[in-house]
């Protein structure tokens, strides 16, 4: 199998793709990300390559120089940067100002094409991952408590609104609280939009996650695992729901033993 071009984002995503390459003896080259990669990518064995996320012509020449044909992108970037901290090359910023707009989607298709002129294609991101996509469509849970009306209702008013701004391409995550919006995901992330969420509304918040209607599912596919559930504990949110089958939940025993400890109900939808 030739060498795959492995954009590391930040979180878990990218070393539990990486195991998987592993298993399967498939050759990587990781472009890491400053300031958004974790470092410890360095120790994995694989070849690393280090650069800003505005440097598009950077990448595309060290794919080209280690004979790369196709490209995988893992892991959150923080789309902020591109408007504040990032020093962009002329590629990236001719990208960008040819873009009608600035969604997650519309930045990462154009990221895609320019690969795509280059004779470098951009795979799912689900590529090896089908393990950590549960299609489970129930409580998944098993603490004592009932759950009760009321949270009921905050998950599938929330489950139903978070697809509605999904739809928009705004953001993939919204916070409710008693069948009122109080936070809607924007260029910051998911925890970032729970924190938010809880310090407007306080704590007994519910969180719902979902994929777009039309979720291209070479990027921005949605994440829960451990860190997000950290910050449920942290908020005391009452519940989480995600879209079953089309979410990635890493590490998910884990992550139910924090829901089940901090009476956190948890949903696939």
């Amino acid at each position: 199998m030739s060498k795959l071009a492995v954009i590391a984002g930040n979180g878990n995503f990218p070393f539990l793709f990486l195991e998987e390459l592993k298993s399967k003896n498939q050759d990587a080259l990781i472009i890491a990300l400053l300031g958004e990669t974790d470092e410890n990518i360095d120790k994995l064995g694989y070849q690393v390559f280090w650069t800003n996320i505005g440097k598009l012509d950077t990448m595309i020449d060290v794919m080209h120089k280690n004979d790369i044909k196709e490209a995988i992108m893992c892991g959150q970037v923080i789309h902020t940067k591109l408007f504040t901290e990032v020093k962009l090359d002329f590629r990236a910023i001719k990208l960008l100002g040819s873009l009608v707009n600035k969604k997650t989607d519309s930045i990462l298709g154009m990221v895609a094409i320019e690969f795509e002129k280059e004779g470098i294609k951009l795979i799912s991101s689900l590529t090896y991952m089908s393990k950590w996509l549960p299609q489970k469509k129930d409580l998944l849970t098993n603490f004592s408590n009932k759950i009760n009306e009321k949270i009921m209702s905050d998950i599938k008013f929330g489950f139903l609104t978070a697809k509605k701004i999904a739809s928009l391409d705004i953001g993939q995550t919204v916070v409710v609280k008693d069948n009122a919006v109080v936070a809607v995901e924007g260029l910051e992330g998911t925890d970032k939009c729970i924190l938010r969420g809880h310090d407007l509304a306080g704590e007994g918040v519910v969180v719902a996650k979902v994929n777009k209607p039309n979720q291209d599912i070479r990027f921005d596919v949605p994440v829960i695992g451990i860190k997000t559930f950290e910050v449920l504990k942290k908020v005391k949110a009452n519940a989480i729901c995600y879209e079953a089958g089309k979410t990635l939940f890493f590490n998910m025993d884990e992550s139910l033993k924090i829901a089940n400890e901090n009476k956190i109900f948890v949903f696939g939808l």
